[in-house]
């Protein structure tokens, strides 16, 4: 189950979701209302504390003075359950069952105050904290973002990862960026093709790889790099958050046909040279075993 939490650029004044901010705010009273009925809460206080959130704020909400914000309702899901799909569309029940909540995923997008959804990136220093299962909004809204002209980055939902190391390379090197668009979770076993590349979000990395779809033998994924000194590695899929698949990729490097020729024919010659010096060793060698084999007779 994934709920999309739609965050205004900063240069916005306010945040807009799909619904109006009134009737999310009536639902979320609803389920503060149904959490002391059930004693599940002691008091308006507590939940407020519980959530890190001022008693007063709270208490301005419950009387329909303020509407409930995204943070306040993230942190209402995670700590009490609450079911997000209630909250946004009426369906549902209030609370989700600890099953339902196992494949329950917010992602949370930033737009334009068009409301045209912005590409996140997410830097080398950042990965780490957006692999940590960083829900934050603030971690999320104060990402860098941009727009391109293209035509197919103006549907869906879509990212672009800083590329480091050296695994991928010919193709990706380290400073690159790839443009991805999100892979819905329902769509993985189906849609992941073999030897394509795509960008992975762990428990605990992000990892730019080329895939083999090996969910319905293994229920994992194998990775592999172009750099044939790394190997293989193969991914549980529980282990695994988000699938994004690479569709561009920005690089800083230009290199033109004439240079990759240079560079392959300069291998060459360093080869060359290498196996001819081995062969002079080789010689050496053999010259100084027939000398001792001469002294010896």
């Amino acid at each position: 189950m994934l709920i999309i939490l739609n965050l205004v650029s900063s240069n916005a004044t306010q945040t807009k979701s799909y619904m109006p901010l009134n009737v999310v705010t009536q639902r979320f009273i609803r389920c503060h209302n149904k959490l002391k009925e059930d004693n599940r809460i002691r008091s308006s206080r507590q939940f407020a504390l519980s959530l890190d959130y001022l008693p007063q704020s709270l208490s301005e909400v419950l009387r329909g003075r303020r509407d409930v914000t995204i943070e306040l309702l993230r942190k209402a899901v995670e700590s009490y359950k609450i079911n997000p799909v209630f909250i946004y569309t009426g369906e549902g029940p209030m609370f989700m069952s600890e099953s339902s909540n196992e494949s329950f995923r917010v992602m949370t997008i930033v737009t334009d105050a068009s409301e045209e959804e912005k590409i996140l990136h997410v830097p080398v220093p950042a990965q780490a904290g957006y692999a940590g299962e960083n829900t934050d909004p603030t971690f999320i809204q104060e990402l860098p973002s941009f727009t391109l002209p293209d035509y197919k980055y103006k549907s869906g939902t879509h990212r672009s990862f800083d590329v480091s190391g050296d695994s991928m390379e010919p193709t990706l090197f380290e400073g690159d960026k790839v443009v991805c668009s999100f892979l819905e979770p329902d769509l993985w076993k189906s849609s992941i093709k073999d030897n394509y590349v795509y960008v992975l979000v762990t428990r605990g990395d992000v990892i730019v790889k080329r895939v083999i779809n090996e969910i319905s033998e293994k229920k994992g994924l194998n990775l592999q790099s172009d750099n044939a000194f790394y190997d293989d590695q193969f991914v549980a899929l529980a282990d695994v958050r988000e699938i994004w698949y690479a569709r561009a990729k920005i690089s800083p490097f230009l290199p033109s046909p004439k240079n990759l020729q240079n560079n392959f024919r300069e291998e060459i010659k360093q080869l060359h040279a290498m196996i001819s010096r081995q062969g002079e060793l080789i010689n050496d060698l053999s010259h100084s075993i027939r000398e001792l084999n001469t002294e010896k007779v």
